[in-house]
């Protein structure tokens, strides 16, 4: 009998970890999370470069409460005056690890804060959040541990890739609807007026880098803001951003209870991690007329689906998360830039996780790398193709 259990034990040894994703599997009190503070910013102009400042910061300037009303139209300039970014360009975590080389030197907590923290975007957050109740895209995240610090990197799926090279004419111009409202919306410096007229450019955006906590998962993040309101009662970032959105006008009770359980989950993932304060919606018509603004404040979105039996819970989307981090921690071992684990998962099954070295799946630029292991002060060179 001694030999079988032995090589059962052995057998449950190779088998490799999975994480699984039910909701109710994480429908705990809601775990420990740091109000997350500020610790920078930077920005990317209009060719995508990257400046260490707040240049491409805009200031919220919605229309008067007392006037007629919306009426923008967010097909104006589409396309003529659309320059898009190149999503062929694979960026990973680039810009964040630039800011990060600069100032490592001024982190609170010190280096050694540093190695035990988990160093991100929010957008790769937002999507660990929204997981258990996501029914249609998957993800795919890297991982690799240097100097102790885990970093983690989305990569591009087949699926979606696959869409995105077929993104519908539609769906192109919806995206381009996006970036004409916040147009509408933002000024270019306190107290003044939006200007329309000019190109939309999807390669200018500031960002926010963070830092927080989730139960023993020290965070730093960064992630795109919209806008700063200058009459908010706190100038204190993050408290003072705004998030803009915009979704079709809903004409009936069941399209509102459709946009509380998914569209609201988004939106409420994606402010709440960095602490923003309100998400202000502008409401578009058939025609691509925003006809309404609404604003919804981040800590109430919950109530919209609080009685609702399939709605989301924000405890879960947290513990979710957390369970993630500790799953990560604990299997990314070796530290090691050049060593990946590729962590996967599609709606319906749970996280699984495969290893991997060098291209294409290691992510940490060789500029960063070096310049991390000497511990001077030093900007990237232009990468070369081997990077």
């Amino acid at each position: 009998m001694e030999p079988r259990a032995t090589k059962r034990k052995a057998e449950a040894l190779d088998v490799a970890p999975t994480l699984p994703t039910e909701p109710a599997l994480y429908s705990g009190p809601f775990p420990f999370y740091r109000r997350p503070s500020q610790l920078g910013c930077f920005s990317l102009d209009a060719q995508r470069r990257y400046h260490g400042d707040a240049r491409a910061l805009r200031y919220y300037s919605p229309p008067p409460i007392n006037g007629p009303g919306p009426d923008f139209d967010l097909r104006d300039g589409y396309p003529e005056r659309y320059l898009r970014r190149d999503e062929e360009v694979r960026e990973g975590l680039d810009h964040l690890l630039r800011w990060l080389l600069e100032h490592r030197g001024q982190l609170e907590g010190g280096p050694g804060w540093l190695a035990g923290a988990t160093v991100t975007w929010r957008g790769h957050l937002t999507k660990l959040l929204t997981t258990p109740y996501e029914r249609q895209e998957g993800w795919q995240l890297a991982a690799s541990r240097f100097q102790g610090t885990l970093y983690l990197s989305e990569v591009e799926t087949p699926t979606a890739r696959a869409q995105r090279l077929a993104r519908p004419p539609l769906l192109q111009e919806l995206m381009y609807m996006g970036y004409k409202f916040e147009q509408y919306m933002c000024a270019d410096k306190p107290g003044g007026f939006p200007d329309p007229s000019g190109e939309v450019n999807t390669n200018v955006a500031f960002c926010s880098v963070l830092r927080s906590r989730l139960g023993r998962h020290p965070l730093l993040f960064s992630g795109e803001v919209d806008c700063t309101d200058p009459q908010a009662a706190s100038t204190q970032p993050p408290t003072c951003y705004v998030e803009l959105k915009t979704s079709k006008e809903m004409r009936s009770p069941g399209q509102w209870r459709t946009f509380y359980r998914h569209k609201l989950l988004k939106w409420w993932a994606q402010s709440f991690l960095p602490g923003v304060p309100n998400v202000v919606a502008g409401f578009r018509n058939p025609e691509g007329f925003v006809c309404s603004l609404k604003t919804f404040p981040t800590m109430k979105m919950f109530e919209h689906v609080r009685n609702d039996p399939d709605g989301w819970n924000p405890s879960v989307c947290m513990n979710f998360c957390a369970a993630f981090l500790n799953f990560a921690q604990s299997t990314v071992v070796e530290d090691d830039p050049r060593l990946v684990h590729l962590f996967s998962w599609e709606p319906g099954g749970p996280v699984t996780v495969s290893v991997h070295r060098d291209a294409p799946y290691a992510f940490l630029p060789t500029w960063y790398v070096e310049a991390m292991t000497q511990d001077l002060p030093s900007l990237p060179r232009t990468p070369s193709p081997k990077d």
